[in-house]
């Protein structure tokens, strides 16, 4: 994982580049320091997507995912009152639009890298998005159909390349509607915790 320094330094090298190929081109550059409306994402969402779609063959539902990605203000979040709104974009047009939307969304909440809540818009009211690699890490652990080695592999080995520790810190795998594991807890020799337990008297035996 680069360092602070060091991904300046890299950020830099790549600035020249850019302007070395593309000279004048800033103001016709998309600048999330100098625009409203972005979201931020991981670096791993194109494979995540990716895994999405081939874990849901026939009804693909990264579209979906992103759609509602997009729709949150950085807190994993989203108010679901524009269903018709939400299928467009998802590519859902026509009169079974928001239904072919709701179903997508519903498989999204089977694999769980969703919930939904009711609300004022009806049962499907109110969204959370899970951690996308903690979820796809509990669905390796039990090997979900549709999750190859393949692209398991390539998620793993792009998040060595950039450093992202919640593929690669060492946790036991568990949904987030469960209960989480039981971490044993190291066994401490009685005669040896009595001994620690008894209080100093500062008198020499």
């Amino acid at each position: 994982m680069a360092t602070t320094r060091e991904a300046s330094a890299i950020t830099k090298k790549q600035l020249a580049m850019r302007d070395l190929h593309w000279p004048g081109m800033e103001t016709w550059l998309w600048n999330r320091k100098a625009n409203k409306g972005f979201a931020t994402i991981p670096k791993t969402m194109p494979l995540i997507l990716k895994i999405m779609d081939e874990m849901t063959k026939g009804a693909p539902v990264s579209s979906t995912y992103l759609t509602l990605w997009c729709h949150t203000w950085d807190n994993s979040y989203v108010i679901l009152n524009k269903h018709g709104d939400m299928a467009n974009a998802s590519g859902f047009g026509g009169q079974r639009g928001e239904h072919t939307w709701a179903t997508r969304m519903k498989k999204l909440q089977e694999l769980k890298f969703i919930d939904i809540k009711p609300g004022k818009s009806g049962p499907m009211g109110n969204a959370i998005i899970f951690n996308p690699h903690f979820i796809l890490r509990w669905h390796h652990s039990i090997k979900t159909p549709g999750l190859t080695a393949t692209s398991y592999a390539a998620l793993v080995e792009t998040a060595l390349e950039i450093g992202a520790g919640d593929m690669l810190v060492e946790w036991t795998p568990f949904p987030p509607d469960g209960e989480p594991p039981v971490i044993p807890q190291p066994v401490i020799d009685a005669a040896a915790k009595a001994k620690v337990d008894l209080p100093t008297t500062g008198g020499a035996e």
